[in-house]
């Protein structure tokens, strides 16, 4: 059973604005929803935090830092890669990832406020 709208007038222009800002902020609330799910996994935001600190790192580097295999590393970074978050550049043989900065707006805050826990940590 569901429970109707009992407000007695509705605010046809309220509504309508409303309606109309949505539209006009979809893209972004899809960008950021889409970061925020990529963000919202506990691999996928160590990978990103670990790239926000060292600017680039490849795989192997990865599955090392986070004791994982590299083909596990390699599912992450496409998810975040195709989600417009890293970016990746081969040279030779090895490619190395780094942030897509343009992306990255909604989750810098988070990356920000972890550097701030490792800088109080690393003061104690």
């Amino acid at each position: 059973m569901t429970k109707s709208c009992i407000r007695v007038f509705a605010d046809v222009a309220q509504i309508q604005q409303c309606k109309t800002e949505i539209d006009r902020v979809e893209p972004t609330i899809a960008s950021i929803a889409r970061a925020l799910s990529l963000s919202g996994n506990e691999v996928r935001l160590k990978i990103l935090y670990l790239l926000n600190k060292e600017s680039q790192l490849c795989p192997c580097d990865l599955s090392d830092i986070l004791s994982m295999t590299v083909p596990a590393i390699s599912q992450h970074l496409k998810k975040l890669r195709e989600g417009g978050l890293v970016v990746s550049e081969k040279v030779g043989q090895t490619v190395f990832y780094s942030l897509h900065k343009e992306n990255l707006k909604v989750i810098n805050p988070i990356l920000d406020s972890l550097a701030i826990t490792e800088q109080k940590s690393t003061v104690s």
